[in-house]
């Protein structure tokens, strides 16, 4: 168990954001990560879909010796963290969008939030946003769309663009100065983000708070890996190419 993989998964490609800051701070660590884009966006389904989704995700993970879970995903995390840790005896980390430290730094007292319809309507989103945003306003918007065209590939263009105008002008219009990237599809189109966005605006996501957290609890439970070696092996069950566009090309990938 010790020297098992830490297993990530996500509706897609998003959780690759995550992934990376985790290979990033932890090297010596292999990883499995699942990609379940057969039932991409996660963020339309109905909560008890995304449990069952959460609870195969799961189950497939632990079948490969993963020691630890990352539900790389916030739609997956507000809507079945919860149930899992009280399922499973492996440690799971969550990903919750990023707005403590938006409501503590706050200028302007207005803040954004883009993300899925399942992560702003879930118990858990609404808990956080009250417990530190009781005199910050939140805009929220419901990014209808744009994990479809991240999973296709589309990281910027006209199109985009376009679409992103319709969820960030009235945050712009609100004055916000913080952009919580609620979806971990959404940091692969940052730059995107960025031309439409004033220069006073700051994004933030959780991909290096979720990489420390898996480190704190991989260390706190004695899981180092002890191998000299370490792999990532990237695993989807229906088409491969929106992987192969975000990853390295001597990446293994395979389908399942």
């Amino acid at each position: 168990m010790i020297n098992g993989p830490i297993g990530i998964f996500d509706s897609g490609i998003g959780g690759i954001t995550i992934y990376n800051e985790i290979n990033k701070l932890m090297p010596n660590e292999s990883i499995i990560y699942l990609s379940d884009n057969l039932n991409s966006p996660y963020g339309n389904k109905s909560k008890e879909e995304i449990k069952n989704f959460s609870t195969k995700n799961t189950n497939w993970l632990i079948e490969k010796g993963c020691k630890i879970i990352v539900v790389a995903c916030n739609t997956a995390t507000t809507n079945s963290i919860d149930y899992l840790r009280n399922t499973y005896k492996i440690p799971f980390v969550g990903v919750e969008p990023a707005i403590k430290p938006a409501a503590n730094n706050t200028k302007t007292g207005v803040i954004g939030v883009l993300a899925t319809k399942g992560t702003l309507t879930s118990n858990l989103f609404n808990i956080t946003s009250n417990d530190y945003c009781s005199e910050i306003k939140i805009i929220e918007s419901d990014g209808k769309g744009l994990v479809e065209l991240i999973e296709n590939g589309i990281f910027s263009g006209e199109k985009l663009e376009k679409m992103l105008k319709l969820f960030i002008d009235p945050m712009i219009s609100a004055n916000i100065d913080y952009l919580v990237l609620g979806c971990t599809h959404y940091p692969l189109i940052s730059k995107s983000l960025k031309k439409i966005l004033p220069r006073n605006v700051k994004i933030l996501d959780s991909g290096i708070a979720v990489a420390k957290q898996t480190k704190f609890l991989i260390n706190k439970n004695k899981l180092v890996n002890q191998n000299d070696k370490s792999e990532s092996i990237f695993y989807c069950n229906s088409t491969t190419s929106a992987l192969e566009k975000v990853l390295e090309k001597n990446s293994i990938i395979e389908k399942i």
